[in-house]
């Protein structure tokens, strides 16, 4: 995956059992599933664990998160990630937005939606997403209305079309957990 060199890496454990069914730690470091938008080299996401159905399943050792890393969660799953977002200024205007959520699958290219004056990154997906920040600020931006938040807050975002937008001078960390959802019915 593309790791970017302005991404910072996210530290990821995991627990499992061993052959007698004692809860062990399978593996500490660094999220190896890191990868910068297409055209910006420190907005960078770095997938944490993934499920593919729910209820999850937790047998085995096998890491999936292996795959490419795409916007949204595997259909009747959830993906939990680490997003690093820049400061506005050193991207909004100079990147390539469609290459940005293209590079992220073709997830990412169906997101995107048009933004009007709001935000260059205004997409939405069918899921639901829990948005914590971890380290600076942030804005939450809907197509109507906006809230800044910093670190210990928490969104719910239910399918709406929005976008995040880091007007600070400083990376942005925001934990992101979003799990499959039926679509919306936008009139």
């Amino acid at each position: 995956m593309n790791s970017g060199k302005g991404i910072r890496p996210v530290r990821r454990i995991v627990t499992g059992h061993n052959a007698e069914g004692r809860s062990v730690i399978i593996s500490d470091g660094p999220s190896p599933h890191s990868m910068a938008l297409a055209g910006v080299s420190d907005f960078g996401v770095t997938d944490i664990w993934k499920t593919d159905q729910t209820p999850a399943n937790n047998e085995g050792d096998r890491d999936p998160c292996s795959a490419q890393i795409s916007l949204a969660p595997p259909p009747s799953g959830s993906v939990f990630r680490v997003v690093q977002f820049p400061p506005d200024k050193e991207y909004i205007g100079k990147w390539k937005r469609d290459e940005a959520f293209a590079s992220m699958g073709e997830s990412g290219a169906d997101a995107m939606h048009e933004s009007g004056d709001r935000h260059e990154a205004m997409h939405r997906t069918n899921s639901i997403d829990y948005a914590f920040v971890l380290e600076g600020e942030i804005w939450a931006v809907m197509d109507e209305g906006e809230v800044r938040m910093t670190a210990g807050d928490v969104l719910v975002q239910r399918g709406t079309n929005h976008s995040w937008s880091n007007r600070s001078d400083k990376p942005c960390m925001v934990g992101f957990v979003l799990i499959d959802a039926v679509p919306v019915s936008i009139p």
